[in-house]
């Protein structure tokens, strides 16, 4: 490709709303352009590396046995309605009508139209195992839409789902593909982990998430430096505490703590250690009536230690919680403790509360929680003595850094990271509600064990800028770049020297199936540099007539602080062996 018969616009600014390096330099560099919130065209330059990302998926997803097809952007919602999901999703699913009244939906996802693919065309065991995937446009109606690609509403993804006759045999297309997916990141060459990750909305277990490590990610990666063991923060367990707990040695006494409502300001004021101090979170689940009106509603009292966040994923698998829980109104909670929120605690309640307790407030002896009246707390409270032994323990925290590993092999670590990929054994749970079967080897009908498989196509360039980025611009790593070799001739309208040896240059590597661009647009050095180091270009070799006098051209790479010569009959070789695609 030679840059005049190219599209190249570069800005010098990036957007007032540009908020992330990798909106910003994509931005800047020509790759995307903003047409709504969250909803972006992919211009030429970044549609050449969004094609690569597909290039690589496809090779692995069909070395890995995956066969393709493209289902609907626009699908009925009847097929959503058969498992319930048309009503749970919640608004960031897109619903419309069409022009006689009924009901489709955008689709976020594409659980339940392979599945009824599946259910029309797989008959017999003898059919399977079968994976089948897509890429595909989706659409999220996020509530803020932000960061350009990485959370925009319309976006690309690999989608993939996997259909088996039993457990075991689902189980082992799952790890089947999440080998294909290590494959695919390391050929990506990114720094990755793929680590253990709840399920969430689209529902089953095992569940890895592959996560691109930059200090810039929304997600907190929990890992065991002297392990294999890697979580998110969602998955990662807080062990209990090693017992027994200590005696108590203190009285259980009122302290006055005017105006000091939070368990930083408490423990500052009465000079104690945070985690000494236990918070109250109060919740509420409610139950309803069949025409969707609340008949009951019950107050829960969750403990935790003061220097410790909740995780609303691990609450949300206590039993009673687990059908869904909102925190309480003020009057709720007044109703309950008599008291509003900044002074709550489990001693002396107005009413009762079914109370869940954190493992390490379990264990605490003389701690230190509200005393049910403002601007007072209560030290020294002990269990069995100030209150009963706690009935229901449970996990409840994020974890922190120096927490045990909860495979014995040391502590936990933490680093950010973007969510670029995640697999998921679904076992029957679209399957059933669909109720899509095979007949099996007795002849008995079966529902299908299933997978599914997500790669965020569209996600996954602005998070390799994240991680792969300098003063300058992009650094794109060879197998993501719009074009792996820039040819950069010194005017070459002077110099037809200069001209012959660009062109002759350019014709050897496009020979070599290198993927180069030759820069024929007789800019001024520092602008055609510029340009080139804002777009990412890994590899870049210059061609001047001083230096070509001298039988040789300047290589240096996009990470390289400076120029080195090499003489111009070595520079193909030398790029070749340079390349890591």
């Amino acid at each position: 490709m030679k840059a005049s018969q190219f599209f190249i616009s570069t800005l010098k600014e990036a957007p007032a709303d540009a908020e992330v390096v990798s909106h910003k330099l994509m931005t800047r560099a020509g790759m995307i352009k903003k047409l709504g919130a969250g909803i972006y065209s992919l211009m030429p330059m970044g549609l050449r590396v969004v094609r690569k990302v597909e290039a690589i998926v496809r090779e692995e997803m069909n070395r890995a046995g995956a066969v393709e097809l493209s289902m609907p952007v626009v699908q009925p919602a009847e097929l959503w309605e058969e498992t319930g999901r048309f009503a749970k999703m919640g608004p960031e699913m897109m619903r419309i009508k069409d022009r006689h009244g009924r009901d489709f939906v955008i689709q976020p996802t594409s659980e339940e139209v392979v599945t009824d693919i599946a259910r029309q065309e797989i008959k017999s065991y003898k059919q399977l195992p079968k994976n089948f995937y897509q890429i595909q446009s989706k659409f999220r109606d996020e509530r803020r839409p932000r960061f350009g690609l990485m959370r925009g509403r319309e976006f690309i993804m690999k989608d993939a789902y996997s259909f088996d006759r039993d457990q075991a045999s689902a189980k082992a297309s799952y790890q089947v593909m999440a080998q294909a997916y290590r494959r695919i990141f390391d050929r990506f060459g990114l720094t990755y982990r793929a680590v253990a990750a709840d399920s969430g909305a689209i529902g089953g277990d095992l569940s890895e998430e592959f996560q691109v490590i930059a200090a810039t990610g929304e997600d907190a990666i929990v890992y065991c430096p002297g392990s294999d063991y890697a979580a998110n923060m969602e998955k990662a367990e807080a062990l209990a505490p090693t017992g027994p707990r200590l005696a108590a040695t203190q009285a259980m006494t009122k302290t006055a703590t005017p105006g000091k409502s939070t368990c930083g300001d408490v423990a500052e004021l009465l000079n104690r250690a945070l985690n000494t101090t236990v918070k109250s979170l109060v919740l509420a689940t409610d139950s309803l009536n069949a025409q969707g009106e609340i008949v009951k509603t019950q107050v829960w009292l969750l403990l935790l230690r003061g220097d410790h966040d909740m995780n609303e994923v691990k609450v949300n698998k206590v039993p009673g919680l687990d059908v869904g829980f909102r925190f309480a109104t003020v009057p709720e909670i007044e109703d309950h403790f008599g008291c509003k929120p900044g002074y709550l605690g489990p001693v002396g309640l107005k009413k009762p509360v079914q109370m869940v307790v954190d493992r390490d407030v379990a264990l605490m002896n003389d701690w230190i929680c509200g005393a049910n009246e403002p601007d007072f707390h209560l030290t020294g409270v002990n269990w069995g003595r100030d209150l009963p032994e706690p009935a229901l323990v449970a996990d409840l925290r994020n974890v922190v850094a120096g927490d045990a590993s909860p495979d014995g092999q040391g502590v936990l670590a933490i680093e950010r990271g973007i969510e670029v990929g995640h697999v998921f054994y679904l076992g029957v749970k679209y399957s059933q509600a669909m109720n899509a079967t095979f007949l099996d080897v007795n002849g008995k009908p079966q529902f299908m064990e299933m997978g599914c498989y997500g790669i965020g196509i569209t996600r996954l360039p602005a998070a390799a800028i994240e991680q792969n980025h300098d003063e300058r611009g992009i650094i794109w790593p060879d197998a993501l770049a719009p074009f792996t070799v820039v040819l950069c001739p010194i005017s070459p309208d002077r110099f037809p020297d200069v001209k012959a040896a660009a062109d002759k240059l350019y014709g050897e590597l496009l020979a070599a199936g290198v993927d180069v661009i030759l820069d024929d647009r007789n800019e001024r050095p520092g602008a055609m540099f510029a340009d080139w180091e804002l777009i990412g270009v890994p590899h870049r070799v210059t061609i001047g007539d001083r230096a070509l006098k001298a039988g040789e051209v300047e290589y240096q790479h996009r990470r390289d602080t400076a120029a080195a010569a090499v003489n111009v009959n070595e520079i193909v070789a030398l790029i070749q062996s340079r390349l890591k695609v």
